[in-house]
């Protein structure tokens, strides 16, 4: 009751300042009228001292309004980091997969589709480019809500901004040539999360290195080659890359016969042998489709190559393809079909200028 009845006379005194005439002086006090506060008012009419009105309005009003900015920032802040964690939670977990399939849901509403095409990604793919994605969310957001509530508040204090956001114009200008390289690499970074190029597990070709990649971020990206050496490669580097795990990949073999050999009979032998290998139970999940035979590849030197592809799991193609040439060989072996060796002929001079013709390559008959 006593802070009500203290309360009310107060806005009464606001109401009526706000209403009757500015007094004289009210503007060396307050500022001018129209933008002059209720509180500077009411104090400068109830005491027609422009000192008392001005720490009153110091000392009630710019705090008020200044931690009025700081709670809105705050609100704003946290609203944006929640709807931020829902995002990143629904790209990462199983709705994301239910948001491809499904014909409505949340997820699928209120993000772009491309975020979502996720395939064979495993897991862990995902996670990190969801985390990452959040993360640059969640910093361009606080940027952005901060930057804007510090300016309010510095407008709220009376600072001039035209010289400071000049100044930030071209300080951002100084720093936007400076470190191009930089930005040219997170730009790029963005893009290839968006986009979904690649993701830790894939084989790529990324121009100076190809392997499996184990780490990205926006700035670089992290494989590891064959031999086992680690690259970080800025993204901003890379001109073009080559998925060879994204969904599916495929074993292609070359498979050399002789010259002498039946192509038909051939053809069956290794389409005989990949099947056994497509209807075994312990190659289940490695190989996605049937094998195929395209037939006759190539017309070699010493031999006729007859090609195989067979469509297998992400980065299962290499394990395939060993798995197959060994298949193939006893298979060829067990039906007699000569696998071919080089053949040359050679002409060798003799002492006497006579020269004969050796056959090189070729078993001899007697062994």
């Amino acid at each position: 009751m006593p802070i009500i009845s203290l309360a009310m006379p107060l806005a009464a005194m606001a109401a009526g300042a706000a209403q009757s005439p500015a007094p004289q002086g009210v503007a060396a006090a307050c500022g001018p009228v129209e933008h002059a506060s209720a509180v500077c008012l009411a104090v400068f009419n109830a005491t027609g001292n422009a000192a008392v009105a001005r720490v009153a309005e110091t000392v009630l009003v710019l705090p008020f309004r200044i931690a009025l900015i700081v709670g809105v920032a705050l609100v704003a802040q946290r609203l944006v980091r929640r709807t931020i964690r829902r995002f990143v939670h629904a790209m990462s977990g199983e709705r994301a997969r239910a948001a491809t399939t499904a014909d409505g849901g949340p997820a699928k509403e209120h993000a772009p589709r491309a975020l979502f095409d996720i395939g064979h990604a495993p897991s862990l793919r995902r996670a990190q480019r969801a985390e990452t994605l959040g993360a640059l969310l969640r910093s361009v957001s606080a940027a952005a809500i901060w930057s804007a509530a510090t300016l309010m508040a510095m407008a709220e204090l009376g600072l001039n901004l035209g010289p400071l956001i000049a100044g930030a114009g071209i300080l951002g200008v100084a720093l936007g040539f400076g470190a191009q390289h930089l930005v040219r690499d997170f730009v790029s970074g963005v893009f290839m999360l968006a986009e979904d190029q690649y993701g830790v597990g894939d084989v790529i070709d990324a121009g100076p290195a190809t392997g499996r990649v184990e780490g990205v971020s926006l700035r670089t990206t992290r494989l590891r080659d064959v031999d086992g050496t680690v690259w970080h490669v800025p993204n901003g580097e890379i001109s073009r890359i080559g998925n060879k795990s994204q969904q599916w990949a495929r074993a292609v073999l070359d498979v050399d016969v002789a010259y002498d050999t039946d192509i038909s009979r051939a053809t069956e032998v290794i389409k005989a042998s990949a099947d056994s290998m497509w209807h075994d139970e312990a190659s289940a999940g490695l190989m996605l489709e049937e094998p195929e035979v395209w037939g006759v590849e190539n017309l070699g030197a010493d031999g006729i190559a007859i090609r195989l592809v067979v469509k297998t799991a992400p980065n299962e193609q290499t394990g395939v393809a060993r798995e197959l040439r060994a298949r193939i060989k006893a298979a060829l072996d067990e039906a007699g079909i000569e696998i071919p060796f080089p053949q040359r002929t050679v002409w060798h001079r003799m002492d006497d200028g006579a020269t004969a013709l050796v056959p090189v390559g070729r078993p001899s008959p007697g062994g």
